[in-house]
Formats: structure tokens, C-alpha cells, sequence
């Protein structure tokens, strides 16, 4: 088993690639917010721009410069080459700029992926 780890850069491609990894055969995965430290040090911090009195505006705003990182978990090889081929789909060559980074990992133990009916 493998834990398949990217972070895209474009958040406006991240529902086109659950489209994509969920045609590979992706049954689950998780999206997270994440940002990195180049971003970081541009914009000098987290959103410290914020007014005191914020708008839904302005938090929609700091969502749309943060990238999305997103994961789950794979089988075996035949099911990575799968989820590396829709990513590129969407997003492009991953060796260009701007892209993201995909990450596979192997998994030594899991718990908590398989879920029994409760008693």
C-alpha cells in the first residue's frame, strides 16, 4: 500500500482533478489548505492584511492564494500510475513550473482505513 501525497499549485484545477482521480479510481481522498514557505515570504506571513472587521470577501480571497494539498492512498503501482497520469491530465507535466508536487510513499502500517459496521 502507498501514500499518495500533492500538492497543486492552482486551486482553481482541484475540482477537475478529484473529477480526474476519481475516474483513475479513487475512492477517497482528503483536501487540505496548505501554503509553502516561498509564498510565505512574499506575501510576508499568513494573511496579516485581514481588516479587523473582516468580509466573507476577504476570506474567500485568502483561500484562492493558498495551494491545495491533497492525499490518499493507493494499492499498488498499476493504481499510482493511474492517479500520476489523471494529475498531469489536469494540471500538466509535473517537471514544469507552477505544476505541484506528487509525493509516493510506502506505507509500512495503516489503521482506520477499513471501517466495520458499528455494533
Amino acid at each position: 500500500m502507498f501514500f499518495i501525497l500533492f500538492v497543486m499549485h492552482n486551486p482553481n484545477l482541484l475540482d477537475p482533478l478529484l473529477e480526474a482521480w476519481d475516474a483513475a479510481g479513487v475512492q477517497r481522498a482528503t483536501v487540505m489548505l496548505s501554503t509553502g514557505m516561498r509564498r510565505l515570504r512574499l506575501k510576508g506571513g499568513l494573511r496579516e492584511d485581514i481588516p479587523l472587521m473582516p468580509s466573507l470577501n476577504d476570506f474567500y480571497e485568502m483561500a484562492q492564494t493558498f495551494s491545495r494539498t491533497v492525499f490518499t492512498t493507493a494499492e499498488d503501482e498499476s493504481m499510482i500510475d493511474k492517479i500520476l497520469e489523471a494529475t498531469q491530465r489536469v494540471v500538466g507535466d509535473l517537471h514544469n513550473h507552477e505544476t505541484g508536487i506528487l509525493l509516493v510513499l510506502p506505507i509500512v502500517k495503516a489503521y482506520g482505513l477499513e471501517k466495520r459496521e458499528s455494533q
